[in-house]
């Protein structure tokens, strides 16, 4: 269990790079560099909340292992999603 002062710290961080990522998100200039910092952010924020609140210290490695990939994989697929749109949407169109 985390100290009553790093959970604090931890929410803190979490509550800016929230701040942080809705303004970077109304830029109002879409790109590649957009998506790059959100998934950065959305990574680092999945890791805090896994590390410090979920409380998979005591959990079974392969369970703290898949549950830390889920939180790289989600920010990976956001970039692939942005550079392959269309082709995505064209593979998983009916």
């Amino acid at each position: 269990m985390h100290s009553e002062r790093t959970l604090t710290v931890a929410w803190l961080v979490l509550l800016g790079l929230t701040l942080i990522g809705g303004v970077v998100g109304n830029t109002g200039s879409p790109g590649l560099w957009v998506t790059v910092a959100v998934a950065a952010m959305m990574a680092f924020k999945g890791r805090v909340v896994i590390d410090h609140f979920l409380e998979l210290g005591g959990a079974h490695p392969s369970i703290r292992r898949l549950v830390r990939f889920y939180a790289v994989a989600l920010p990976v697929m956001l970039i692939l999603t942005d550079l392959f749109g269309p082709q995505i949407a064209w593979l998983t169109t009916l």
